[in-house]
């Protein structure tokens, strides 16, 4: 009887071994399709285009292949790439309220770091520029992903398009940015500098001193600042975004010096800057801090103009501006998140709270 039970046992056994078998060797299956249908789907997304996509492509082959044609066979390149020659540290870590122009964020500090990769000793291609007050970065927009477009609509004037190339809009066929920062101090193979408007880990792909016997324009007329005005303090004027630059910026800083006559030749008349009205006009908000807001800004010992400097200049989109009026806006400022309410009506901005970000990474951890 115990031997009966103890070959029906093994049957059963047996069994239970083969179904296992049989299921270990479906599950095996299952993977390999899914593991195919990922590599399909990928594959899809890498080669997705929307149809307008494909009709440029078209359009772009059709006329690249019409100009090989005529330049018989002349080899053309369509494609330049840039190698990064370091990053940009800020206190950005999102696009939201990321000042328009470098002046808005003129207190904000940022720190550029050079790629040990690009020169054997980095820090030797910043001997000397410490004599400069002043330094041109050009960077990548990285993560402007957008597709460009010939007009884009500036904040100032409201909703009103106009071309890409009469705007500093970061919606560019080349997301190329310019920034024009002052220069606190360099640090071996690091530049330490004032005036933010970057995202935190933007590629820079160049850095030049900023000279102004060739950068700033200094003859102005119809209007403008003239010869003999008084000395300009440059950030102090520097005040506007994304096109909307104060009048004395737009004027190049006017009161620097005159270049200088190279080779005891007359110097020919400078021409006069000129901009466009919906440049020069406009307005800033008023930026309050309710009572809450102002015991934050001492308990988290952030910098009040900081704050001020953004808000003022009104960080919103001509979309959320014109879609929502007065509304609720966050954005993360280096470890902290404002909060706070527009009124548009009245031209104000109130900070209602600021707050330590959560999942912020240490990095002394």
């Amino acid at each position: 009887m115990l031997e009966n039970n103890v070959e029906s046992l093994r049957n059963q056994l047996t069994i239970a071994r083969n179904e296992i078998n049989k299921l270990r060797q479906q599950v095996k299956n299952l993977s390999h399709v899914q593991r195919k249908d990922i590599d399909d789907l990928s594959k899809l997304l890498r080669d997705f285009r929307c149809e307008g996509c494909r009709q440029n492509e078209e359009n772009t082959k059709n006329s690249n292949d019409a100009i090989n044609q005529e330049l018989n066979g002349c080899d053309q390149t369509t494609t330049t790439r840039f190698r990064p020659i370091g990053v940009i540290k800020t206190s950005f870590p999102e696009k939201r309220a990321v000042p328009r122009q470098s002046s808005i964020g003129a207190r904000l500090k940022g720190v550029i770091e050079l790629n040990a990769e690009v020169f054997t000793n980095p820090e030797h291609s910043l001997d000397g520029l410490d004599e400069f007050s002043h330094l041109w970065i050009i960077y990548h927009f990285h993560k402007n992903n957008s597709h460009p477009k010939a007009k884009v609509a500036p904040p100032r004037l409201g909703g009103e398009r106009v071309g890409v190339f009469s705007t500093r809009s970061p919606h560019r066929p080349c997301p190329i940015g310019l920034s024009l920062v002052e220069i606190d101090k360099i640090e071996g193979s690091t530049i330490i500098f004032s005036g933010t408007d970057m995202v935190d880990g933007t590629p820079v792909l160049d850095i030049k001193p900023y000279i102004p016997f060739y950068d700033a324009p200094n003859v102005i007329e119809s209007g403008r600042l003239s010869v003999g005005e008084p000395t300009v303090d440059f950030y102090n004027s520097r005040q506007e975004p994304d096109g909307e630059e104060s009048e004395l910026e737009l004027n190049g800083a006017v009161a620097l010096p005159n270049p200088p006559n190279f080779a005891n030749h007359i110097s020919p008349p400078p021409t006069a800057v000129k901009v466009p009205n919906w440049i020069v006009s406009g307005h800033r908000l008023s930026v309050l801090f309710n009572e809450r807001a102002e015991s934050q800004l001492h308990e988290l010992q952030v910098r009040r103009q900081c704050i001020v400097d953004i808000l003022e200049a009104d960080p919103r989109s001509v979309y959320l501006r014109t879609k929502y009026g007065s509304q609720i806006f966050t954005f993360q400022l280096s470890e902290v998140t404002v909060t706070c309410k527009f009124d548009d009506k009245n031209s104000t901005v109130t900070v209602v709270q600021i707050r330590r970000t959560e999942n912020v990474q240490d990095e002394s951890t």
